[in-house]
């Protein structure tokens, strides 16, 4: 025979064992999991691009010496162009990956699961809508840049030893090479160039997010036009441009405040020495654009608590 127990959920006993089970299972943990294993353009993309990129170096090589040789004839700058141009091309061709991966998963991060459905089954799991937005924040915020700084870290250090070992082997030399581009400074700035470049993004990552758990349909388009039509209205309304020097100081101003400008006779680029982080970190722009983030990760948040299927 079976005796029926009540048992109080709120008593202390069983708010541990509440606590010790959520912590078991790692809510967090596993909704991270989660987004890496449905998303794997996070990191198939920027490999893929970093591939791309070798491909096309290695064809460069067989004109490598033949080109290092003409360099070292030429001004310092036109030297610089013709010997570290493909490594900064490189490198940015990865970040810039990373960023357009950045914003389309957000676009869809919290727009699929209502379109699939998948929402009813997810809600139904004990994971709140704070850790589930928390854990679809880290995938631009924190995964991505940690992905493409290290394939653009593996790309620069197999095309710079690709280039010493052809160079050494044809004898032209190495030191044009890495008099323009130092591994270690180089890496440096790529690594201060991701954190800064995140952390100013943050307001658009929180954006993209807050306005893929509100539309329902064209999310892409709501958040596009709504602040280029805030930009028209108040153009024509008022004859001003506050709305759009807000977005492009958002959009490209973080290089003016993370790095300084070169001297006028300088006789190389070294952009290890050109960073600027007391300056960048004092902006009240970043800070400002921080709570920006903040506030639109709460309201994903909350509009991810009362969404329905689409």
């Amino acid at each position: 025979m079976t005796t029926a127990t009540n048992i109080d959920p709120a008593a202390p006993g069983m708010q541990t064992v509440r606590a010790t089970t959520s912590s078991r299972t790692r809510p967090f943990y596993w909704c991270l999991r989660r987004e890496i294993w449905e998303h794997r353009a996070i990191y198939i993309a920027p490999l893929v691009v970093a591939g791309l990129v070798l491909f096309g170096y290695f064809i460069r090589l067989s004109r490598l010496p033949q080109a290092v040789r003409h360099a070292a004839n030429l001004p310092w700058w036109k030297q610089y162009l013709e010997v570290a141009l493909p490594f900064a091309l490189a490198m940015a061709a990865v970040l810039v990956t990373g960023a357009i991966v950045g914003v389309f998963y957000c676009i869809g991060a919290l727009g699929n699961e209502r379109r699939d459905r998948s929402i009813l089954f997810w809600k139904s799991l004990p994971v709140s809508d704070l850790t589930t937005v928390l854990a679809k924040a880290t995938i631009p915020m924190v995964v991505i840049p940690v992905v493409v700084t290290i394939a653009a870290l593996i790309v620069q250090f197999v095309m710079l030893a690709a280039a010493t070992g052809v160079l050494a082997a044809s004898g032209s030399g190495t030191q044009v090479l890495w008099s323009h581009w130092s591994f270690a400074h180089m890496s440096l700035t790529l690594i201060y160039l991701v954190v800064t470049g995140t952390l100013w993004y943050a307001p658009i990552y929180g954006w993209l997010l807050m306005v893929s758990a509100w539309a329902r349909r064209m999310t892409f388009l709501w958040a596009v036009l709504v602040p280029v039509g805030l930009a028209v209205v108040e153009r024509i309304a008022f004859d001003t441009n506050y709305v759009w020097s807000l977005i492009r100081y958002r959009l490209k101003g973080f290089i003016d405040l993370a790095f300084t400008q070169p001297p006028r006779n300088t006789t190389t680029i070294d952009p290890a020495a050109l960073m600027a982080p007391a300056h960048f970190f004092a902006s009240p722009g970043l800070w400002i654009g921080l709570v920006v983030a903040v506030a639109f990760f709460a309201a994903a948040v909350w509009l991810r608590r009362g969404r329905e299927p689409a």
